[in-house]
């Protein structure tokens, strides 16, 4: 069998299983969009034609309306969609970032996630509708929540493009976890080099 085969397989059969809502998550079908509430937020996902959902007794089971190729991958992606959804809602999502840097900081004014990170001029970013962004006491942990996965990556992505982590002596913002390839500088390279060229001296 091959890999797509298996792959086709796999998401016909994690669309089979119901989602399970909870005591936390509520559902709501309406207009081909069903949308998922949670003491986190709000997510609406949008259900494709071919596609039925039947809720009961707290479970969304998700069911192609045809036997077609297309139909079973998207029921086996819109089952985990939903699933994501039920998740995020519920408990949410959270993306967590590390500043490094000399005087490198980071604060929130109003609705703004605001970066002083090695520029002239601090980076000012307004935080998307849904999000909740934190710091610790030193200002250089940011912690983003959020009912939705994507718009929880996605903000995190823009904050560690805003100043990624430099390789040649880390500065700059990371994912929590995340590790560098550290580069030696050309100092160090150039040391390096006249050392290996004295040695051979004779």
């Amino acid at each position: 069998m091959s890999g797509e085969a298996k792959s086709k397989q796999l998401l016909s059969r994690m669309g089979k299983k119901p989602v399970i809502l909870g005591d936390k998550a509520r559902a709501e079908l309406k207009d081909n969009v069903l949308t998922l509430t949670g003491p986190v937020g709000t997510v609406k996902v949008q259900i494709p034609a071919g596609i039925t959902l039947v809720i009961a007794e707290g479970k969304i089971q998700v069911k192609p309306d045809v036997a077609d190729e297309n139909i079973k991958k998207l029921h086996g992606l819109v089952r985990g969609l939903i699933k994501n959804a039920v998740q995020g809602v519920s408990t949410g999502f959270t993306k967590v970032l590390e500043i490094q840097g000399m005087g490198y900081k980071a604060s929130i004014e109003g609705n703004n996630l605001v970066l002083q990170v090695g520029y002239s001029h601090p980076v000012k970013m307004a935080i998307p509708s849904g999000l909740k962004v934190s710091l610790d006491k030193q200002q250089v942990i940011i912690t983003i929540v959020g009912a939705d996965k994507q718009l929880v990556g996605e903000f995190a992505a823009e904050v560690r493009a805003v100043r990624p982590p430099e390789p040649y002596n880390a500065t700059g913002i990371r994912y929590q976890g995340e590790h560098i390839i550290r580069k030696a500088g050309k100092a160090a390279v150039a040391a390096t080099g006249a050392g290996a060229g004295g040695g051979a001296t004779k």
